[in-house]
């Protein structure tokens, strides 16, 4: 199979959406009949977004082979069927720290490294690995056209136009047009300069989607035609949206799929959109709502949380509900306050983190939960912190604690395994706290066994479930048998019983925690099961309260 190559750049300014329109590009091109792939190439020097703080980069997203990912590649597998994996997200420290590697290997033969050819051609041989993977690979290009640590990037695929030829490269950019309210008009100049300055590196887009507020009239397509060498047919409105989901219909009504395989000179089927209409028809108009309150230390950047806001959502849209979510910071809102913030919710979920600031927050909010009979939601962490309450206040283990917060604690129920059986690779893996932080983690989807007649089991209607995970430590099995007895359910393990993965209370309403990150595989057309039974025990509760 040849694989011909779609390469999205933006311009303008940050957080127009190129991901979204990447990943709806690909919807479409799936809904005429074509199979795809999507990548991801970031400018930054991080050799990966793993251990930079989600106030700067937003949430990381985790593949099931353990790539630590930016949150783009989310939105890539939530729009289509497209499984990423560590191929299909490359910085520009991971670039370099392959050549600089070959350097110091001898694999130039004493030759000076360059950015180009080396570097670029890096980024190819990244690129073009995709090739045979799918009809169409779309790489997108993070950052801002006009960015110094892009420009390597940008040149990249410059080349591979002459390479790969024009019929199997196509160049889409994606700029902004704003609406200027003094003035009273859209204004066309900052895309003229986005594209001026893309020409300026050697690259003329084929078709540019235009971020705005409202529908670009015929006589503006025209000027940014006329200004930007492209053909009117091929200026994109990109308008904003009430729902992410309803983009690859918009961009479907602007007729872009239909001029993406006319550049690729590709034959299709007609869309076949069905799946998506009906999901924005039961998106539009749900017949409940439900409140979740999400307490956390990130709440302050949705970003920080992106899948998981997702998955609530899909969950909502499976029991025909809209969810509105109560942001709670754990580092702020304590007390009465917190008390009172939960009184009004349906459902409590306590998500995934690092470190110690905010545990005392959501160790109350946990609490309050439990003992309110409110559906409480624990992922990683937040199930962590959920056998921390437990073991304190039911089974009697006042001073329990995780050595993540608290090394020397007398007993320590969460703590850093030294050695575990790894799935993944079929290999023993050893760590103490000397360990490199990214080598203290288990990353990517490992199975978990489910005991029957269980939260768990119910949801997923299976025996063997394969999660996701990204965290360091571990439920300490010396606590097991003192907190079972004492009404903890354990109703997830690892094959081999060594590792607890999924913990409940059987006489609460719904109350489970999980070591894994569910939000990472749940999908609007394939909503995650613990997020729909989770929103439906939520849903129960708040009618039985107005009953």
């Amino acid at each position: 199979m040849k694989t011909k190559f779609i390469f999205v750049t933006g311009g303008v300014l940050s957080s127009l959406g190129k991901g979204l329109a990447a990943a709806s590009i690909g919807a479409l091109l799936e809904a005429r009949g074509l199979t795809v792939t999507l990548q991801k190439l970031d400018p930054y020097i991080n050799v990966d977004p793993g251990t930079m703080n989600p106030f700067q980069h937003g949430e990381v997203y985790v593949t099931d082979d353990g790539a630590e990912t930016d949150l783009d590649l989310g939105h890539y597998e939530r729009y289509t069927g497209v499984k990423c994996g560590q191929r299909h997200n490359y910085t520009s420290g991971r670039i370099y720290y392959s050549v600089i590697n070959k350097e110091r290997a001898g694999d130039y033969l004493g030759g000076t490294v360059q950015v180009i050819p080396h570097v670029t051609d890096e980024i190819k041989q990244a690129i073009l690995q995709l090739n045979g993977e799918a009809d169409i690979a779309i790489v997108e290009i993070g950052g801002t056209i006009g960015d110094i640590e892009g420009l390597p990037f940008i040149e990249a695929i410059r080349q591979l136009r002459g390479d790969l030829g024009r019929d199997n490269t196509l160049y889409i950019h994606v700029t902004y047009v704003p609406f200027i309210k003094a003035a009273g008009e859209l204004k066309t100049k900052p895309t003229q300069h986005s594209v001026k300055e893309l020409r300026s590196i050697g690259i003329q887009p084929d078709i540019i989607l235009c971020r705005t507020e409202m529908d670009l009239s015929p006589e503006i397509k025209a000027k940014i035609a006329l200004f930007c060498d492209v053909k009117e047919d091929r200026v994109i409105t990109a308008k904003d949206v009430k729902c992410i989901y309803e983009v690859p219909l918009c961009f479907h009504r602007e007729g872009l799929d239909e001029r993406v395989v006319e550049c690729l000179n590709i034959w299709t089927r007609q869309p076949v959109l069905t799946a998506w209409e009906n999901l924005m028809a039961r998106i539009e108009q749900p017949q409940y709502t439900v409140r979740i309150a999400m307490v956390g230390k990130y709440v302050n950047l949705r970003e920080s949380y992106k899948s998981l806001n997702e998955a609530l959502f899909h969950g909502g849209i499976a029991n025909n509900a809209k969810v509105e979510i109560d942001f709670v910071n754990s580092d702020e809102v304590r007390g009465k306050e917190l008390e009172e913030r939960l009184s009004q919710v349906d459902g409590v979920l306590v998500p995934g983190g690092f470190g110690s600031r905010g545990i005392p927050g959501k160790l109350e909010a946990i609490n309050y939960a439990r003992e309110h009979n409110i559906p409480f939601f624990g992922i990683c962490l937040g199930m962590q912190l959920a056998v921390i309450e437990f073991a304190r206040h039911v089974a009697g283990i006042s001073m329990a604690d995780s050595t993540e917060f608290a090394p020397n604690t007398p007993d320590p129920v969460i703590y850093l395994m030294k050695e575990w059986y790894d799935y993944r690779t079929d290999t023993i893996q050893k760590r103490d706290e000397n360990s490199q932080m990214g080598g203290t983690m288990r990353l990517g989807a490992y199975p978990c066994k489910l005991v029957p007649d269980t939260t768990a089991f119910k949801a997923y209607q299976k025996e063997e479930i394969f999660e996701r995970h990204r965290h360091r430590y571990e439920f300490n099995n010396f606590y097991r048998d003192t907190l079972e007895k004492a009404g903890l359910k354990i109703s997830g393990l690892s094959p081999n019983g060594e590792l607890v993965e999924i913990v409940e209370i059987e006489e609460h309403p719904w109350f489970l925690g999980c070591q894994f990150h569910p939000e990472f595989k749940s999908r609007p057309l394939e909503p995650h099961p613990l997020f729909v039974s989770f929103i439906g025990a939520a849903l129960k509760r708040k009618y039985e309260r107005q009953s």
